[in-house]
């Protein structure tokens, strides 16, 4: 869902057919922005709270720093790390930033 946003915020510049670089680092951009500042100001992006889930820190489950939640923005926004989980299942972006997601409904 938050990548749709990115999408459609993005559209608003460049057409959604556009095949060049520039959009696409656009809509990058626009989805790290839009994640980790509302991550870090209410602990859940728009997809998140659609999806009932939340953003905490770990193991002491408290609000995340802004740096916290650019760090795992950014990271999930490599991939690579998202797709690594450790025995525990958290993904390395959750490890990196001392974070973890929790259900709250």
């Amino acid at each position: 869902m938050d990548w749709a946003i990115a999408t459609f915020t993005v559209a608003l510049i460049y057409p959604l057919q556009a095949s060049s670089l520039a959009p696409s680092l656009a809509r990058l951009a626009v989805f790290v922005i839009e994640v980790g500042l509302l991550t870090a100001l209410g602990g859940a992006s728009i997809g998140k709270r659609v999806f009932g889930i939340r953003v905490v820190t770990w193991p002491d489950y408290l609000f995340v720093k802004t740096s916290s939640a650019f760090l795992r923005t950014f990271l999930v926004a490599l991939v690579i790390p998202a797709l690594l989980i450790d025995s525990e299942g958290r993904g390395y972006h959750e490890k990196f930033s001392k974070t973890t997601v929790l259900r709250v409904r």
